[in-house]
């Protein structure tokens, strides 16, 4: 361990595979805080840390069990001379089930329909229903990043430290993401829209056709980009001053 803190190439690895865990863990963030922005506010930090500690609990069992990972990869059956493996399947399921999610939360921001029942009973039930849906996610993406961390580095313990930095600092910006997609509604439309094609992506790659996350996430920003341009020439049209004519 002390050898391995002396070398350069452990450190590149690991600083490497910490960018990488935080731009695949995007995705599953945006969905947390999505998510948890349908409960009453004074559970939504709650339901931000319950989830992100699921997500890193998730990569931690996984990369315990290394060889488990590796049979995931073996192909299981074959339909049409395609053959699947249980990654394959995961993926497909993940992807199916965040197309459904997203639909059904651009459906209900459209319509802006809202959860029934406002007594006790209905908010634990609502807290349980948004954990358990994270839960489900977390390990399709969990799935994913541990795959590139055995990918990345080949020492153990690089990728357990890169995962919990990556995690920890998801935890640093959940709230303030959560914040500004509940802050504006077309921000978390684009949000919903980026789960979208973060779901066909998932669906593309268990069909085994890769396609790169690099344009996902371009696309992504650039329509962030356009969106804050329209949110600060927004700002500045509400603070240019009223000027009064006189009329003859």
């Amino acid at each position: 361990m002390i050898e391995m803190l002396y070398d350069p190439a452990v450190w590149v690895s690991f600083l490497t595979l910490v960018t990488l865990e935080i731009v695949l863990g995007v995705d599953n963030l945006v969905f947390i805080a999505i998510l948890s922005g349908r409960l009453p506010p004074a559970q939504q930090p709650l339901a931000r840390k319950v989830g992100l500690a699921m997500a890193l609990i998730s990569r931690l069992l996984l990369l315990s069990a290394l060889a488990f990972i590796v049979k995931l990869t073996e192909p299981l059956f074959t339909l049409m001379d395609q053959s699947f493996s249980w990654r394959d399947l995961i993926l497909l399921g993940g992807g199916l089930f965040l197309l459904a999610k997203a639909t059904h939360e651009i459906h209900g921001s459209l319509e802006g329909e809202e959860e029934a029942g406002h007594g006790a009973g209905a908010v634990k039930a609502s807290f349980a229903l948004v954990v358990s849906q994270i839960a489900v996610l977390d390990i399709i993406f969990s799935l994913d990043s541990v795959i590139t961390a055995v990918g990345m580095a080949q020492q153990l313990s690089v990728m357990v430290a890169a995962v919990i930095v990556a995690v920890l600092v998801m935890l640093v910006a959940s709230n303030p993401l959560s914040a500004f997609i509940t802050r504006h509604p077309t921000v978390k439309m684009l949000a919903l829209s980026f789960l979208f094609l973060v779901g066909m992506s998932l669906i593309a790659e268990g069909l085994q056709v890769h396609i790169p996350k690099g344009y996902i996430y371009f696309a992504m920003g650039f329509s962030i980009l356009v969106e804050s341009l329209n949110q600060l020439a927004k700002r500045r049209r509400g603070k240019k001053p009223i000027v009064l004519r006189k009329t003859l």
